[in-house]
C-alpha cells in the first residue's frame, strides 16, 4: 500500500517556529507517510537538502510578486495543485492566522481536511477577536504544548477547542552528535569556549540588543562566538565589540550540533527555547516583543524555574550584565542541571500520528461552505486591519522579467533565488508534466503574464 501524502504547510514569522515545528512533524512522518513541506518562510531554503523531505516556497504577499488582492487565490491554488500532484487528503497549517487562501482550499474541495497547528503563548492583540470564527472553520486545532504554558495569559489559554500535545523541538537526544563531533562540524576549536548567538538584527533596537548582548561576552578568556549570520547594521557596520572571535556558521538543523556549545544567547522564540532547554544548553534568553508569540512571558516562566537567565529585553545595561553571567562555571553547571528535567519533547510524533489518523480515515466532516465562505472574508478584513497598524517590512518590487521555475533542492540556490528580485516558482523534485502545466496556469493568472 502507498504511503499517504499530508501537506504541511506555514506561514512566515518573526523566528523559525512555525517552520522548525513543521520540520519536526514532517521528520517523524517520513517512516509512515510521505510529507511534503510547503512555506511562506525563506527559512525553508535550508530543508530539503539536508532532510530529504520533499519542500516548496510559497511566495508571501509582502513579496509584492503579485497584486495584494490575487495572493490568496494564488495560494488556495498552489495548494490544491499540490495535493492534486501527491494524493494528499490532509493539510496543515502553522501559523497564527489561518490564511484566508488556505481556508478556501476547503471551498474548493470538501473532501480535503484541514488542520490549524496553533500555537498557544499569544499577547493580547487584535487577532484575538477572529479566533471564534477561525476555529470554526478548520476540522481540527492542534496546540502544540509549551513549557511556559502555566504563563500563558493570553487568548488562546481560555479556549477548549484544541488538541493539546507535548512541546514539539527538533532536538532529539538520539539525533544529536557529541560535543566533539558537533565541534568537528562546526569547525569549531575543541579545546575552547564556545557559545551560541541567535539574535536577530535589522531595526535600531533589535541592533542595540545585539551588540549589548556580545559586549556581555567579552573578557570570556578564549571564547569562540557563533553566529548563523554576520552582525552588522544595514550599513555594513559591524555590531560587535573589539576582541571577540566571532565565527559564522551555516548548519541544519542546528538542534543536532547544541552539544558544541558551553551557553546560548537567544531571543525567547518557541524553537530556540524548545531546542536549547532540552540540550541542557546554559542560555540567557532575550524577548523579541514583535509579533503575537509572547516571549517575555516564556522567558520569565524559564527565569522563574531556573531554566534559563532572562534579560530585560529593554536595558540594555541587564541585557549585557545578564550575558556577562554566562561565562560563571557555576552559573552554566546549574542551569544544564536543571534543564535535564526537561525531557518531553514529544509534540512532533504526537502531531504525527494525529495527521497520519486523518490520512487514513475514510470519514469526512461536512463542508460548512457559506460559513467558511463568510467568516473567511470576516479574517482576511480583521488581518488587514492589524497590518494596517503593525505592517509587515516589504521587500523591494521584483524585477519585470519571466518566472523562473525550478526543482532544485540546494540550499545555496534556493537561498539566492527566495531572496533575489526574479519571480521564483518552485516545485517538487519530479514534479509531473501535468503539475508543471498546472503551475504555469496558476503563476500566469496570478503574476497576469
Amino acid at each position: 500500500m502507498d504511503k499517504p501524502s499530508i501537506i504541511l504547510a506555514t506561514s512566515n514569522g518573526i523566528g523559525m517556529g512555525h517552520l522548525a515545528r513543521a520540520t519536526a512533524v514532517a521528520g517523524e512522518l517520513k517512516d509512515v507517510a510521505r510529507p511534503i513541506l510547503v512555506s511562506v518562510a525563506g527559512g525553508i531554503a535550508e530543508i530539503p537538502a539536508t532532510t530529504g523531505i520533499q519542500c516548496e516556497y510559497i511566495p508571501g504577499k509582502t513579496r509584492r510578486w503579485m497584486p495584494a488582492h490575487r495572493w490568496d487565490r494564488y495560494f488556495r491554488d498552489r495548494l490544491i495543485a499540490i495535493a492534486d500532484e501527491t494524493g494528499a487528503s490532509v493539510i496543515s497549517f502553522d501559523g497564527v492566522v489561518p490564511y484566508p487562501g488556505f481556508i478556501a482550499t476547503k471551498l474548493k474541495r470538501p473532501d480535503l481536511t484541514i488542520v490549524w497547528v496553533r500555537r498557544g503563548l499569544w499577547q493580547k492583540n487584535l487577532l484575538r477577536f477572529a479566533l471564534p470564527f477561525q476555529s470554526r472553520l478548520v476540522d481540527l486545532i492542534i496546540e502544540p504544548g509549551d513549557i511556559a504554558r502555566e504563563y500563558d495569559q493570553g487568548p488562546t489559554s481560555q479556549r477548549s477547542d484544541a488538541t493539546l500535545t507535548s512541546p514539539v523541538s527538533l532536538y532529539s537526544k538520539s539525533r544529536a552528535l557529541s560535543r566533539q563531533d558537533a565541534r568537528k562540524a562546526l569547525g569549531l576549536d575543541a579545546e575552547r569556549p564556545a557559545v551560541l548567538v541567535q539574535l536577530g538584527t535589522g531595526d535600531s533596537d533589535m541592533n542595540e540588543k545585539m551588540h549589548a548582548a556580545l559586549t556581555g561576552l567579552v573578557g570570556w578568556n578564549g571564547l569562540q562566538v557563533v553566529l548563523t549570520k554576520n552582525p552588522v547594521d544595514a550599513q555594513g557596520k559591524s555590531l560587535a565589540p573589539e576582541g571577540l572571535d566571532i565565527k559564522v556558521q551555516r548548519y541544519f538543523p542546528l538542534a543536532n550540533v547544541l552539544a558544541a556549545f558551553d551557553g546560548a544567547i537567544a531571543a525567547t522564540g518557541y524553537n530556540s527555547v524548545h531546542e536549547l532547554l532540552p540540550a541542557q544548553i546554559p542560555t540567557v534568553l532575550i524577548s523579541n516583543i514583535r509579533g503575537t508569540d509572547d516571549q517575555d512571558a516564556r522567558a520569565q516562566w524559564c527565569h522563574d524555574h531556573g531554566y534559563a537567565l532572562r534579560a530585560d529585553h529593554a536595558n540594555l545595561a541587564d541585557i549585557t550584565a545578564t550575558v556577562a553571567k554566562l561565562s560563571d562555571a557555576a552559573v552554566r553547571e546549574s542551569l544544564s542541571k536543571k534543564c535535564a528535567e526537561l525531557s518531553d519533547t514529544s509534540g512532533g510524533a504526537q502531531i504525527a500520528q494525529i495527521l497520519l489518523a486523518l490520512a487514513t480515515s475514510t470519514k469526512k466532516k461536512p463542508s460548512k461552505k457559506l460559513s467558511r465562505f463568510v467568516a473567511t472574508e470576516l479574517i482576511h478584513k480583521v488581518t488587514y486591519l492589524y497590518r494596517l497598524i503593525r505592517p509587515y517590512k516589504k521587500n523591494a518590487a521584483v524585477e519585470d522579467k519571466p518566472a523562473l521555475f525550478s526543482q532544485e533542492i540546494s540550499a545555496d540556490y534556493l537561498r539566492t533565488h527566495i531572496k533575489g528580485d526574479q519571480r521564483f516558482e518552485h516545485m517538487i523534485v519530479r514534479s509531473s508534466e501535468s503539475y508543471i502545466s498546472r503551475r504555469h496556469e496558476i503563476a500566469s493568472k496570478a503574476y497576469g503574464k
